[in-house]
C-alpha cells in the first residue's frame, strides 16, 4: 500500500485523532494555559474540549497554539504536505504542491513556509563536534548566473558571489548540519558563528579563505585546502562533506525552486538542514521524519497584530 494512501492522508477526523496521539501522549494539554489532563470534551464537536482550569476555561482542540491553528484547509492536508516536503529530498513547488493537495497555488505556498518554520530550530541544543569530531565549514552563493539573466538586468560588475546571497554551512561528519544566511563572508561575520556553535575541541576543515584563519586558532586542530591550486583532499583534510550538502541545496533550488526571495532564503536552508539531519544514513525513514517535524509545530503559528492592540 502506497504511504499516500495513509487513511490520515485521506480524513480530516483521523487526521485529527492521530495527531492528538502524537502532541498528547501523557493526556489533553491546553494550547493557552499549558494544562495537562484536565479538560472535558465537548460533545457539540469531536475534537474540542473545555479547560477545566478555573483561571483559563477555555474551549481548544489539538491545533491551537501550533502552525495548524484557525486554517480553513483540512487537517489531513496539512498532514500529507508535511510528509511530501520530508520525503522529498530535493524539495517540492508549491505548484506542484496545490496540484496534488487540490487547494489554491497561494494556500499551497503560504503551507509550505508554514512548515518550513516548523522544520526551523528555535535553539540549538549545544556546541557541535568535541574530541575527536571532526568539523568541515564552507560557504556557497544563492543566486542566478548572469549570462542567464536577460539583457536589461545583468550587471557586467557581478562577478563570483556579488549581487548573491550568502549561505555558510557547519557539517560535522556523520552527523548534522547547520547553515546560516549570512551578510557577506569574512572573519568578522563567520568568526562569531565558529565559536558559538563549535566545541573548541574539535577539528576544523576549511578551505585556504583568509576568513578563517583566525578562527580556526581558537579549536584544537584547523586544516585548511587550497583549492585554488587543485588540492581537494590530504589525508583526513577535505570539505567534501559540506559540498556535498551543498550539492543537495543547490539541485533543489535551481531544479525544483527556480527561485529563492532573500526574505525566506533562512526558511529554505531550514527545510535542507531539516532533511539532513533526519536522513536515512542515520536510520530515519520518510514516516519517522514527518513524525519528528511535529515537534516543531508547536508554537509556530503567525498571526497579524490585533487591530486593538497598542504599537509599543
Amino acid at each position: 500500500m502506497s504511504a499516500l494512501s495513509h487513511p490520515i492522508f485521506q480524513d480530516a477526523d483521523k487526521a485529527r485523532r492521530w495527531l492528538e496521539s502524537h502532541l498528547w501522549a501523557n493526556g489533553v494539554v491546553c494550547g493557552y494555559c499549558g494544562c495537562v489532563d484536565n479538560a472535558t470534551a465537548m460533545a457539540s464537536r469531536p475534537g474540542l474540549y473545555q479547560c477545566n482550569a478555573k483561571e483559563c476555561r477555555k474551549q481548544f482542540t489539538v491545533t491551537v497554539g501550533t502552525l495548524f491553528e484557525r486554517s480553513h484547509i483540512p487537517l489531513n492536508k496539512w498532514l500529507l504536505a508535511a510528509f511530501l516536503i520530508c520525503s522529498s529530498k530535493k524539495g517540492i513547488s508549491a505548484h506542484q504542491m496545490h496540484r496534488l493537495l487540490g487547494i489554491t497555488y497561494k494556500s499551497a505556498w503560504f503551507m509550505m513556509h508554514r512548515v518550513r518554520e516548523a522544520m526551523r530550530e528555535g535553539k540549538f541544543p549545544g556546541p557541535m563536534g568535541g574530541e575527536g569530531k571532526i568539523i568541515e565549514a564552507d560557504e556557497t552563493w544563492i543566486g542566478g548566473k548572469e549570462k542567464n539573466k536577460h539583457v536589461g538586468k545583468r550587471n557586467k560588475r557581478n562577478i563570483g558571489g556579488m549581487g548573491k546571497e550568502a549561505a555558510f554551512a557547519l557539517v560535522e561528519r556523520g552527523g548534522k548540519v547547520r547553515s546560516f544566511h549570512v551578510p557577506e563572508v569574512t572573519g568578522k561575520t563567520l568568526g562569531p558563528i565558529l565559536s558559538a556553535q563549535l566545541h573548541q575541541k574539535s577539528s576544523l576543515m576549511t578551505d585556504e579563505g583568509g576568513q578563517y584563519y583566525h578562527a580556526g586558532k581558537k579549536f584544537a586542530r584547523h586544516e585548511t585546502i587550497n583549492h585554488s591550486a587543485d588540492e581537494y583532499v590530504r589525508g583526513d583534510a577535505h570539505t567534501n562533506t559540506t559540498e556535498g550538502y551543498f550539492s543537495i541545496l543547490k539541485r533543489g533550488i535551481i531544479g525544483t525552486y527556480h527561485h529563492v526571495s532573500q526574505q525566506h532564503l533562512k526558511r529554505y536552508l531550514a527545510e535542507f538542514d531539516f532533511r539532513y539531519n533526519e536522513r536515512a544514513a542515520l536510520g530515519v525513514d520518510d514516516k519517522e521524519r514527518s513524525e519528528r517535524l511535529l515537534k516543531g509545530i508547536v508554537g509556530k503559528r503567525l498571526t497579524y497584530r490585533s487591530t486593538n492592540e497598542r504599537h509599543a
